[in-house]
């Protein structure tokens, strides 16, 4: 690692001599600076890009020759003969396009408002604009159909939250870096959180200052990309920038003084001999624990408990809340990102990538109470956890702790190509998670007996730090893809991928799942743990047809054989029509999709505690479906998910600076992989996956821009985009599994049915202004153990935030983002489905029992405990400072 270290110093150094700083502006023939504008040394890969103001720096050889090229302009040399260069671009034929994107086709990349599929792109400026920590939490507020949500006390979720786009599930969504997949993460949801029962990519693993770009393709999509395509996929697309490194310091604070983060960010690059760059990011960053417990109903803990009321009113004139910590867990993360490409030929080029995420997770299961865990039953546990005095004992409960350690990496060696016109693309892709767990301040209460020396195994012998294992996945891709345009108007592609994934359940220490198992979190038992894996083999052919110059008609077919279950053969058909000089475009989409069952899904078992409404917490258990017990519950093996995905949309830039997208999507989803309700069997109370039904999702996508707006001496810009789910239900019977209304509504209702964003930005001289109001529509919830005759409704909520920069220096730049500027937090009500329910909600006592059958006697009183409709800790503060090298 050191001789790395030294001799990519070296190389900084050798080709920084030499080397002159040119700078200037780029501007359109209206003035205007242009951002994201390339400049790029020629006949190297020596470049920068244009800042939010046209401006730019670069350090080139003398007698180089720089090329400005952007989108819908006409590209302009330059001899850099002085050291300040500002440029006009002409924009060709008269009108500007917005950005290229290379997501959604295998052929040709088409421009954004006239692609024949509905992409959003959001720019790094764009992530940063929000104040987000993390890279998921920033599209939550810039893009309406994805939502994610942080959960209560739900064990590893905390490790990485659930999101979703369209109301699919995570595991719906393809996540792709540079065009290549990226591997899932190891945790499977279990526990009654959004995303119950799949799985998704981490995210959030990814820095925020590595992207350039990402482009999310709202359309199914599995005929081009595979399996997780069937509501659409995400291209991250990193930074190649060799100039304009800089680094950036973040920190914040909740209103509530606690959740205070610090984090520091590098992103430099460097060209490598004449024809290579490199691009590389590094992150660090600390979130404090913020907690937002609500008061504890004393009548109700001590109905769910059996203990003596005075006992529980004593405690918690201690404790109102019961000792309980819920909200955001204490996070601490370092990412490394790197990415890079050196020219072999004029006409080949070697690309690469790699990333490594460390996070590390504490939180907290629920308070044991001393009423709960009580010294009668238990009393070892003063000396666990009191002072060990029998006459005068402190015992007051506990609270056991949960901490995940996540390791995620991916890393991608490819070729590319460009002869007689065929473009080839040839990859080896590498991707794995692994999740590791610790539980301490717990023990093990099993009253089990060594048969020699007569005395308890655990209870006062227990340990109180376990290691309950954990879980790993990993795959290896390899990608070939061809393209060429045939003619003016014929461009095909065809390709193969080649996949083989590994899953592992890691077996915990024999303390964490003998008897019981550890109290709050039992450890992976050694018939339940082992490797898992399978291959799958897919080819494809795309084939463009432009049959006028603004008729283009897109068709791909797919075919794919997986080891573990056979094949599947998939299409997509897609239209466009441009018309009034490429202002309007008429577009539409017919795809045929599937989604393998995951390596998780198909071989995970089990044991679990969750909260059992008016019973507290209860083990449970998770049988797979490949397992002699589901083959005596005569439980079929899982079978992939078949979909249909119909879009139909239009897209408009009337004027130069106003552009707007309407897109409506039917989603039919057959054989929908589920993971049950708990059913009592003779094995206990277990759960299973199953094909169990079919769903159909539909909505509409709105998005509006309208930018450069002069006002005064700054220019204004407006943006509105929204999502509305016309239907999002199950359309058929529940086969092979039991599914309640509890399930039902946390997959079909809990996310808001609508979401819409409107944000306005002003920028004049050194000042950068913006404020977003995000609008969290309704959401239902039909919590287990509640009446049938009632459910919960979120109310609606708008969350505003608001951002402040100010550019100091030419080099150094101060943001202020205060996010949920008015302190809006989410609001749950009681709604009647009929009369009986009516009745009910007229009778206070009856009330005050459902809360407290949803919240845990009050303990989750902000988000009932199966979580939010949207992620909230109150007020937060976040100020950064960039310099730019």
């Amino acid at each position: 690692m050191k001789k790395f270290t030294l001799l990519f110093f070296l190389l900084n150094v050798t080709f920084l001599f030499a080397q002159k700083e040119i700078s200037g502006v780029v501007k359109d023939n209206t003035g205007a600076g242009l951002p994201g504008v390339n400049i790029i040394e020629k006949g190297t890969n020596n470049g920068v890009s244009t800042d939010i103001d046209g401006a730019y720096k670069i350090k080139v050889k003398d007698g180089a020759t720089l090329v400005f090229s952007y989108v819908g302009f006409n590209k302009v040399e330059k001899a850099a003969t002085s050291s300040t260069i500002d440029v006009v671009l002409a924009e060709e034929g008269g009108q500007a396009l917005d950005e290229i994107v290379v997501t959604g086709t295998r052929t040709a990349p088409r421009s954004n408002t006239t692609t024949a599929l509905p992409i959003d792109v959001l720019s790094a400026k764009d992530l940063a604009s929000t104040g987000q920590a993390s890279f998921d939490k920033a599209l939550q507020y810039k893009i309406p159909s994805f939502n994610t949500v942080q959960t209560p006390v739900n064990d590893a979720t905390s490790l990485l939250d659930p999101y979703e786009i369209r109301n699919m599930g995570p595991s719906r969504t393809l996540i792709l870096i540079n065009g290549k997949r990226k591997n899932l993460s190891s945790l499977l949801y279990v526990q009654t959180s959004p995303g119950r029962g799949e799985t998704g990519a981490d995210i959030s693993a990814i820095p925020t200052d590595a992207i350039e770009r990402v482009e999310i393709l709202r359309d199914g999509a599995s005929a081009q990309y595979g399996s997780d395509a069937i509501a659409g996929v995400m291209n991250i697309i990193l930074k190649k920038n060799t100039g304009n490194g800089s680094v950036t310091v973040r920190s914040g604070i909740t209103s509530e003084g606690d959740g205070e983060m610090l984090g520091v960010s590098l992103n430099n690059g460097s060209t490598v001999g004449e024809k290579g760059f490199v691009n590389y990011t590094v992150d660090f960053s600390k979130v404090n624990l913020s907690n937002r417990p609500g008061t504890v109903d004393a009548a109700g803990d001590a109905g769910d408990f059996g203990a003596s009321l005075s006992d529980v009113q004593a405690f918690l004139a201690k404790k109102p809340d019961a000792g309980n910590i819920n909200g955001s867990p204490e996070t601490a993360a370092a990412k490394f990102l790197v990415n890079g490409g050196f020219d072999l030929s004029d006409e080949t080029q070697l690309y690469y990538n790699a990333a490594y995420v460390y996070k590390k997770v504490n939180s907290f299961a629920n308070y044991r109470t001393p009423y709960w865990r009580t010294l009668a039953s238990y009393p070892y546990l003063n000396d666990f956890f009191g002072n060990g005095d029998s006459a005068n004992p402190s015992y007051n409960g506990y609270v056991p702790t949960f901490v995940g350690d996540l390791g995620d990496y991916n890393a991608t060696l490819g070729y590319k190509s460009k002869k007689n016109g065929w473009n080839t693309d040839a990859s080896i892709t590498a991707g794995g998670n692994k999740q590791t767990y610790t539980v301490e301040n717990s023990h093990n209460r099993s009253d089990l007996v060594d048969p020699i020396s007569g005395e308890h195994i655990y209870q006062e012998n227990s340990p109180i730090t376990f290691k309950p294992g954990g879980t790993s996945f990993n795959h290896i891709v390899g990608n070939i893809d061809i393209s060429k345009a045939v003619s003016d108007k014929v461009s095909i592609g065809i390709g193969s991928e080649f996949r083989t994934e590994n899953f592992e359940v890691v077996e915990g220490d024999k303390a964490s799942w003998e008897g019981t198992g550890a109290d709050s979190f039992a450890g992976n038992r050694p018939e339940n743990s082992g490797k898992w894996n399978r291959y799958n083999l897919g080819a494809y052919f795309d084939l463009a047809y432009d049959i006028t110059e603004n008729f283009l008609i897109n068709g791909t077919v797919r075919y794919e054989n997986y080891s573990d279950f056979g094949d599947a053969t998939v299409g997509k058909l897609s239209l466009r029509y441009k018309f009034l000089d490429d202002k309007i475009t008429l577009r539409g989409s017919a795809s045929t999709g599937f989604r393998a069952p995951t390596l998780h899904q198909i071989y995970t078992q089990k044991s679990q505690y969750s909260f059992v409404p008016g019973q507290g917490i209860q083990v449970s258990g998770i049988i797979n479906n490949v397992s002699p017990q589901a083959r005596q519950l005569g439980i079929p093996q899982l079978d992939a998910e078949k979909s249909t995905n119909i879009t139909v949309g239009i897209g408009a830039k009337p004027i130069k600076n106003f552009n707007f997208t309407l897109d409506y999507y039917n989603i039919k989803v057959e054989d929908r992989i589920i993971l049950s309700d708990e059913v009592a069997t003779q094995f206990g109370t277990v759960s299973w996956f199953a094909n169990a039904f079919d769903s159909r999702t539909s909505g509409l996508d709105v998005v509006m821009n309208y930018t450069n707006i002069m006002l005064g001496d700054g220019k204004l810009g407006f943006n509105l985009s929204g999502n509305v789910t016309f239907q999002n239900e199950r359309i058929s019977d529940v086969t092979n599994a039991s599914f309640g209304p509890d399930q039902e509504s946390l997959m079909f209702t809990s996310r808001p049915e609508t979401k819409w964003i409107l944000g306005g930005n002003y920028e004049i001289g050194k000042f950068g202004f913006s404020l977003n109001n995000t609008y969290f529509g309704k959401a239902t919830f039909h919590q287990k153990g509640m009446s049938p005759d009632l459910r919960t409704e979120f109310t609606p909520k708008v969350v505003t935030d608001l951002g402040i920069n100010f550019s100091a220096t030419d080099k150094l730049t101060l943001a202020l983002n205060v996010n949920n500027l008015l302190n809006v937090l989410p609001e749950w009500e009681f709604k009647a489905e009929n009369a009986a329910g009516t009745a009910l909600l007229n009778n206070p006592a009856q009330v005050k029992s459902q809360f407290n059958l949803i919240t845990f006697n009050g303990r989750y009183s902000q988000m009932t405990y199966d979580g939010y409709h949207f992620s909230q800790l109150g007020t937060m503060f976040n100020l950064s400072l960039n310099y730019k090298f």
